[in-house]
């Protein structure tokens, strides 16, 4: 059997590995082997091959490991309402405390407990409805906007 049928026949072999596995890994192998069987078709040292099939499928797996499709997307849960659901919900804000220059804390009542709150940079403590736009630990940070 020629040594180019072998390259291919691995490469597809890997490749429905691959279906299975959904981690890519085997598909960069898979490419590796893929490259070994287009040098068969130039040349018959079987060296060649095995060299060219070896250091395809190390740079493409060292390639996929350092794209970002292997890396979870970041996200900052204190700020995300597909996290944490109070995030956009309203609250409404009797008084605010704090320093005497600038008032920006306030003890309020959301869903049956006491909770600190604070005011979002450049939002003027004044009595009223606010939206919840994050969540440190037990403070809410709270702002005006329109609800979600």
């Amino acid at each position: 059997m020629a040594d180019w049928i072998v390259w291919f026949g691995l490469a597809g072999v890997l490749v429905i590995l691959e279906m299975f596995s959904g981690t890519f890994y085997l598909l960069m192998i898979g490419l590796g082997m893929a490259a070994g069987g287009l040098v068969s078709l130039g040349t018959e040292s079987r060296p060649v091959q095995l060299l060219t099939a070896a250091v395809v499928g190390i740079i493409a797996t060292y390639a996929l490991r350092r794209s970002r499709w292997l890396r979870p997307a970041r996200h900052d849960a204190t700020k995300d309402p597909n996290i944490n659901l109070d995030i956009g919900q309203t609250v409404h804000v009797d008084a605010w405390t704090g320093n005497e220059g600038e008032p920006r804390t306030a003890r309020i009542l959301y869903r049956g407990a006491y909770w600190d709150a604070e005011l979002q940079d450049g939002v003027a403590p004044h009595p009223g409805t606010f939206v919840i736009r994050e969540i440190r630990g037990s403070r809410l940070i709270l702002a005006l906007g329109h609800p979600r």
